[in-house]
């Protein structure tokens, strides 16, 4: 886990922590900001560390196979079933669960998660017996779970039980500095994976990463690095900012440079846009809940995103 911003480093403290008590985690974030990482750090820095670590996509598991995917079933408990298998929580024994994208667990599916939760006890589907879990919950989200719980979209209890103890990752559009040293790595990387020599970033790429807002985060930093790196003419990787996104604001990247009230446009405009995005990405794209979650009308809040370009790549209109 690689950063030097002050808001990366609060994020550490909190984790170490966070790792030293076992109990369940919660982990919040946007997509891209390094949730599963934290989880593994968590996981490696804690007691159980000797242990597997277990993830699973609450997102890819059907709502009928929920049951067998975690707690696995007997030979006979349905069509097929000619052999017992063991299921993930049996895999996770001793170790940590990690359950990726909890947010999108039906409400059946959070019921079935909700009563293993509370007792760490299940059954295999078929099976009499009661089978005694022992493994640490680390849950995931990239979606704002008090805002569903409002709504009626996340069991409170299950939210309760899960965010013993929260970690937030943040973006990185608030991580000024580490895109640099995160580049610096990828290329590091690629240059061992592929043989290939340390190709230098270009000054004037440089200049543009802290200025941009990075909708896909540390995910999105790397794959373009990674498509660049292997494309760079001249052992140079020299990259125009994206077109599916405009840099926070134009003009210098130091305001001090500027006078007084040119440099406050700046400083202004560079927060409004971080603060949309943000706003925007916690309600999911809905530009009806971001507008409650800002305080502002709906309105007004359209007409900011049109100033400033904004399409969220999960923007929708709510009603």
């Amino acid at each position: 886990m690689i950063g030097e911003s002050p808001a990366f480093k609060q994020a550490l403290r909190v984790l170490d922590k966070i790792a030293r008590f076992d109990v369940p985690v919660l982990i919040e974030g946007e997509t891209g900001t390094g949730k599963e990482l934290a989880a593994r750090a968590i996981h490696y820095q804690g007691p159980r560390r000797d242990h597997p670590f277990v993830p699973v996509n609450c997102g890819a598991i059907p709502d009928s196979l929920v049951e067998n995917e975690l707690f696995g079933h007997d030979r006979g408990a349905f069509t097929d079933a000619r052999d017992p298998r063991r299921g993930l929580v049996a895999f996770a024994r001793k170790g940590t669960l990690f359950l990726d994208e909890v947010d999108m667990l039906s409400p059946k599916a959070q019921v079935t998660l909700l009563r293993f939760v509370q007792d760490q006890q299940y059954r295999p589907l078929g099976s009499n017996r009661q089978e005694e879990a022992d493994v640490r919950i680390i849950a995931a989200t990239n979606a704002n779970l008090d805002v569903l719980v409002t709504s009626g979209g996340f069991r409170s209890d299950l939210f309760y039980r899960l965010r013993i103890l929260q970690l937030t990752m943040p973006p990185l559009r608030e991580r000024q500095g580490d895109p640099a040293l995160l580049t610096e790595h990828f290329i590091g990387k690629l240059s061992v994976r592929f043989g290939e020599p340390v190709k230098p970033l270009h000054p004037a790429t440089l200049a543009w990463l802290d200025r941009y807002a990075w909708p896909g985060n540390i995910r999105e930093l790397e794959n373009l690095i990674c498509r660049n790196f292997l494309l760079a003419e001249n052992g140079v990787i020299e990259i125009d900012p994206p077109e599916s996104a405009a840099p926070l604001a134009d003009g210098p990247a130091d305001p001090l440079a500027l006078g007084f009230a040119e440099a406050k446009a700046v400083v202004l405009q560079r927060f409004e846009r971080q603060y949309l995005l943000s706003v925007l990405t916690r309600a999911h794209g809905n530009v009806t809940l971001a507008a409650t979650l800002a305080g502002k009308e709906r309105r007004a809040l359209g007409k900011m995103l049109k100033k400033y370009s904004i399409d969220h790549p999960q923007r929708r209109f709510g009603t």
